[in-house]
Formats: structure tokens, C-alpha cells, sequence
């Protein structure tokens, strides 16, 4: 060997490493998620320690998800040693009203369950984080977890509840959020698209998709963080106030946080903002146990 040319050290742990996978069907609907994974020694799942697994779903307003979107930032938490999934589900704009997304979102979270042993998943350490409508779903993840009225035939022996939630400037009190739309043109089709096309049911819909109509005393609930920004000009900060208070009503483990100024998406995501969900997934999931 030459002298001057300098050594470094190999990576025979395969730290940092990580890959994607994609797409990946779950659902006979036809319904896909991408998954990040850290890398396996000899690409053998197997012989690794399972790792815990973060289930996040991006804000699309209840259609369609752009599972793409956050993969640079999620991918970090593969480079860590976490797995990552980021899911779509039905789009209220294609004639899947309420609550098709949350059935097809738990109906993922059953999927990997049943997979665990294939991608090396702990089953027991799963938490999920979510954006806008993503926000959503999953505060719904963490407040009807295994509740029979919310579980398809698929994967029906799997459990759908999570160890911990955090959500981002979530909708939380549909009623309030829609009645603001009350004086719009389109107001009848988007309510039909979104919440069946019987308008006297369409309140009892609103509800049944509300995480504040969701809290009910003597129930336990797994730790929720909920992030807001002040300026946020499509679902207005008090949304994340009410389910704050509500969980508070009933002693659960929840904290929020204001974004100062921030709007939706775009200049939300902070560095700070990014370290706090960052240490709050890992405490759920390093941490504490489901």
C-alpha cells in the first residue's frame, strides 16, 4: 500500500444506510405506500433486530396523498434505524366519501403488521405523524385504535392502534372547519364528495371523522404532540386548541406546540420544529412501549 494515501474505516454495521421500496400494495382497493427501511446485513431481514416503525400520512385535503413529499425529511428517520412508511388512501374527489381514507389508513397499518417478519418490522412499536388532513387521520389512528366499526376484512387478526401520534396543523372539528365554506358555489358538491350524497347525514359524518367528537372520558389513549402554526390561513390554530383541551378533559397524555407565524406547509417546517417531532418519535418509540 502507499503511505500517504490515507484509511478510512468500513460500515460492516450498515449504519446509516438506508433504501426505499415502492410501489407497495396493501389493499385490494389497489391502495399503495412506499417504505423506507434501513439496510439489512446481507439484505436479510431475518437476522436483524426488528425496527420500530413510523407511519406517516401527508395532508392532500382528503383526496389523493403525494406520498413522495416528505421522503427527504422522513428519510432520515431510516438513516436512523427506523422504518418508514408513507401511505396513501382513497381520494374523497373519486367518489370515496368519509371515511374511506381512515379505513384504507388502518388497513395499512394491519398490512405491516402482518409483514413485520418479511421487512423486519417491530409490531409492537408503531407510532404515526401526520400533516393537514394527514394530521387527521391520524389523531383518529390514536383515538379509535382496534375499533371494530372502523376495520375491513383485511388483515382482520392484526391490531390497528399506535403507540403514539403526532400531528401537524390538523383539522379536528369538521363541522366548524366546513361550516366556513357554507357561502361557496361548489359548497353542495364538495360536502356530497366528502361526506355521502344524503345531506341529513352529513353532520353525523362531520362527527364521526372530528377527533374532538372522538375523546370520550375513561378510554386510554396513547401520548399525542400537536403542532399549529399562528398563521395559518387553511385550518385555523383553535382546531388544534380544541383537541388539546379535550384531551386534557379527560387526562391524557398530549402537548402542542404554536409555530409561531408559520402557515401551512412551506415555512412551518422549522429546524426546531423538525427536532421536537423528531425527539417526541423517538421517546414514543425508544422510550415507551404501545
Amino acid at each position: 500500500m502507499i503511505p500517504e494515501i490515507p484509511h478510512l474505516p468500513m460500515n460492516p454495521t450498515l449504519k446509516g444506510q438506508a433504501e426505499m421500496l415502492k410501489p407497495i400494495v396493501y389493499s385490494q382497493n389497489g391502495q399503495e405506500l412506499t417504505l423506507l427501511l434501513p439496510w439489512a446485513p446481507q439484505d436479510d431481514r431475518t437476522k436483524g433486530k426488528p425496527c420500530p416503525l413510523i407511519l406517516f400520512v401527508q395532508g392532500s385535503a382528503w383526496t389523493t396523498p403525494n406520498i413522495g413529499y416528505e421522503i427527504p425529511m422522513l428519510s432520515h428517520f431510516a438513516e436512523e434505524g427506523f422504518a418508514v412508511a408513507t401511505v396513501s388512501h382513497r381520494s374523497a374527489q373519486d367518489g370515496h366519501p368519509f371515511p374511506a381514507f381512515l379505513l384504507d389508513v388502518k388497513c395499512a397499518i394491519r398490512f405491516l403488521r402482518a409483514h413485520a417478519a418479511d421487512y423486519g418490522i417491530d409490531p409492537d412499536r408503531i407510532a404515526a405523524f401526520g400533516t393537514s388532513s394527514g394530521g387527521n387521520t391520524v389523531c383518529l389512528l390514536g383515538l379509535t385504535g382496534d375499533d371494530p366499526e372502523l376495520k375491513t376484512e383485511e388483515y382482520a387478526d392484526q391490531s390497528d392502534a399506535v403507540c403514539g401520534v403526532v400531528a401537524c396543523f390538523a383539522p379536528t372539528d369538521l363541522p366548524a372547519l366546513f361550516d366556513g365554506f357554507k357561502n361557496a358555489p361548489h359548497y353542495p358538491a364538495m360536502m356530497a364528495g366528502y361526506f355521502g350524497s344524503d345531506p341529513s347525514k352529513w353532520q353525523a359524518v362531520m362527527e364521526q371523522c372530528s377527533p374532538v367528537y372522538r375523546v370520550e372520558p375513561g378510554k386510554a389513549y396513547p401520548p399525542f404532540l400537536l403542532l399549529h402554526g399562528t398563521g395559518d390561513p387553511v385550518v385555523p390554530c383553535h382546531q388544534t386548541e380544541e383537541l388539546y383541551s379535550k384531551l386534557k378533559e379527560v387526562h391524557g397524555n398530549v402537548s402542542a406546540c404554536y409555530v409561531d407565524g408559520a402557515e401551512h406547509e412551506g415555512n412551518f417546517w422549522s429546524p426546531e420544529v423538525r427536532d421536537l417531532i423528531h425527539q417526541t418519535i423517538r421517546k414514543y418509540l425508544i422510550l415507551i412501549h404501545c
